[in-house]
């Protein structure tokens, strides 16, 4: 999956606003869905690091302080608005599926799903426009992979 992803971020200089990055993006949105249950433990950000620095070719100092940003601005943090309408702009549907992959296999990191968990997902779903059909197509997938039966 990773190496299907190498791509999955590339810019259209064009098409985005530049006081945002993909780097904020995606960690915005990553540490928005592992702090959603009240707690991101170190697994998650295990995770959430390992996909930004493969994804996007990132070093790793980047994007620790990236996170460690993001983590400090939790309280401050912007709407999923903000970072989805930023997404929709420049990504494909298929991007869009791939990125609810990764967010699931954060939220299932910590080996289980809470219920604001789920509705993050559902929430950016419906933000993303993408069906209950693909997302949930994305979980079982997700779950498959990660040997989690649910």
């Amino acid at each position: 999956m990773i190496n299907s992803l190498k791509n999955f971020f590339i810019r259209s200089k064009e098409n985005i606003e530049s006081e945002i990055s993909d780097l904020n993006i995606l960690c915005g949105l990553m540490i928005e869905a592992a702090n959603i249950d009240g707690t991101i433990d170190q697994k998650e950000i295990d995770k959430i690091s390992t996909f930004l620095v493969d994804l996007l070719e990132e070093k790793k100092e980047d994007v620790q302080r990236e996170i460690d940003k993001c983590i400090n601005d939790l309280n401050n943090h912007k709407s999923l608005h903000f970072f989805t309408s930023k997404i929709n702009k420049i990504y494909s549907d298929e991007n869009k599926i791939e990125l609810i992959e990764i967010l699931w296999e954060i939220i299932l990191a910590d080996g289980k799903v809470h219920d604001y968990e789920s509705n993050l997902i559902r929430r950016l779903a419906g933000l993303l426009y993408l069906n209950d059909y693909e997302c949930g197509k994305a979980k079982k997938k997700v779950l498959l992979k990660m040997g989690i039966n649910e």
